[in-house]
């Protein structure tokens, strides 16, 4: 019989739930560093002068939160736990280090991602609740906050699916959090890096300017992109796409009227009016 994977020496920790509270503490604190330090880069290095819609995007991140806690809470713990202390996914079929599951949790998971982001451009149902994403024409940091809590209700399934047949360790779920939630709002900074940097970097990671891309208002650029951590899998579905990093374009859907103005109620009801396609 083959040994499960095991975190920490001997003991079979993995099967036991990291505390939710703890859990968000840590998620909650690594992401509200990495907001500040993207707002501050963005007023240092922006790449286009342009007004936040704080209200629209702030607002529909406080309706995600309440709905995807009471729904879910910390059900991808849960998941991850069970799966490893029932031998149960992928991971448990041979031995690995901790530090190898943790690679392949991430990687893993944001290739479920990547998937799941071009499903939701090629299933017209599913547009409607993300085009609430793209509806953002200020594209800057408060744009990765910005989602119909639809799309996010109709993730959990897939995400949840994900760690239990890949036999994911609840530390490779709240690592894959962190890095995800991070690199989430660094790709949607208002930010231009140095063109060799930008260059250097989208050869493996997604950069602001590739995910600058996929919010574009041309309707090629917009299927493009699809990535939020690796390049890699762009590249590998013959979709990825990339300008100079200081290039300026329009961004955003441009079939809504005044999106920076979007109220909160109009961008909770757009998916479900007939007129909005």
């Amino acid at each position: 019989m083959r040994q499960r994977i095991l975190p920490f020496g001997d003991k079979p920790r993995l099967g036991t739930p990291m505390d939710p509270q703890q859990f968000d503490a840590l998620r909650v604190l690594g992401l509200g560093v990495i907001f500040l330090l993207v707002v501050i880069a963005e007023s240092i290095r922006p790449h286009a002068l342009m007004q936040r819609p704080w209200q629209t995007n702030l607002g529909l991140w406080l309706v995600d939160t309440t709905l995807t806690r009471l729904v879910c809470g910390a059900c991808g713990l849960v998941v991850a736990a069970w799966a490893v202390g029932a031998g149960f996914g992928a991971l448990q079929l041979f031995d690995a280090p901790l530090w190898v599951a943790l690679l392949i949790s991430v990687v893993a998971l944001d290739l479920v991602s990547c998937l799941w982001h071009w499903v939701n451009h090629h299933v017209p149902w599913l547009w409607r609740l993300h085009r609430v994403h793209h509806a953002d024409r200020a594209f800057q940091v408060t744009t990765a906050l910005r989602f119909h809590p639809g799309e996010l209700l109709l993730s959990l399934p897939v995400r949840l699916s994900a760690i239990a047949l890949i036999g994911i360790p609840v530390e490779g779920v709240l690592l894959f959090e962190i890095v995800f939630g991070a690199m989430n709002l660094v790709v949607h900074a208002n930010f231009s890096m140095p063109e060799w940097l930008d260059r250097t970097a989208s050869r493996v990671l997604v950069t602001p300017s590739m995910h600058r891309l996929h919010h574009a208002q041309s309707s090629t650029l917009v299927n493009r992109n699809f990535g939020t951590i690796f390049s890699v899998f762009d590249r590998g579905l013959g979709t990825i796409a990339r300008l100079p990093a200081a290039a300026q374009f329009g961004t955003g859907v441009v079939d809504t009227d005044g999106d920076q103005q979007m109220s909160l109620l109009m961008a909770l009801k757009s998916p479900f009016i007939p007129r909005v396609v």
